[in-house]
């Protein structure tokens, strides 16, 4: 037997019409999956390494049943918090400097590369772990180092301007291997703290360049 309240809001429901029901329905699902995905990169961000199905539907205030609803497995889930964690890596990337001072500009890189790095090295670390990378995620990672490699082009457009194509190309090859998360895992991994990491990318950087402002004998 329904409730008098049971009654009312089926009336109401009643009222509302079949697309805009199945419309609200699919909104509550993708907040509620959004909640999920959120979940596990918070855990991924406390240094979590494994991520039980039960300690994400916690965090996400739901329960262990609507995680499988929404989807199919963890490797799932996990898949697509790493697609997104890489997605946002454009948020963290500002214009730098690609005029002026050679050594404000490698501090600006420098600064922004210590910061961003860091910041994903959870997700880096848990793709690596991943046997079969998702074409998406290998999508957004190879776009991701490409842009990375552009941008370490423009900032130093005088100096590479100043080579011959091949010189050009493996100065170009070195800066942007050391400013890149293989570089700065290396770096952490040895004991540096972030900040000492930095500065080892800052010298490594200007050093690079000084090496291509001299012709070899």
């Amino acid at each position: 037997m329904r409730t008098a309240e049971g009654a009312a809001v089926a009336e109401a429901d009643d009222r509302v019409p079949g697309p805009a029901r199945v419309d609200g329905r699919t909104e509550r699902g993708r907040r509620t999956r959004d909640k999920i995905v959120e979940a596990l990169l918070a855990l991924l961000d406390e240094g979590v390494v494994e991520f039980p199905a039960e300690r994400v539907a916690e965090r996400a205030g739901v329960s262990r049943r609507l995680v499988f609803h929404h989807f199919a497995d963890m490797s799932e889930l996990v898949d697509l918090a790493i697609t997104r964690r890489l997605e946002q890596l454009a948020d963290q990337i500002r214009p730098l400097p690609q005029t002026g001072p050679r050594r404000v500009r490698v501090a600006a890189l420098a600064e922004q590369r210590a910061r961003i790095l860091e910041w994903i090295t959870p997700a880096r670390l848990t793709l690596m772990r991943i046997d079969h990378p998702s074409p998406r995620i290998q999508q957004v990672t190879d776009e991701a180092f490409a842009d990375a490699r552009r941008r370490v082009a423009d900032i130093f457009a005088e100096e590479l301007g100043r080579l011959d194509e091949s010189r050009a190309a493996e100065l170009l090859d070195g800066l942007d291997a050391v400013t890149t998360w293989g570089a700065w895992n290396h770096w952490r991994s040895a004991g540096k703290s972030p900040q000492e990491a930095r500065a080892a990318m800052e010298a490594t950087v200007l050093n690079l360049l000084a090496a291509g402002d001299h012709p070899r004998t």
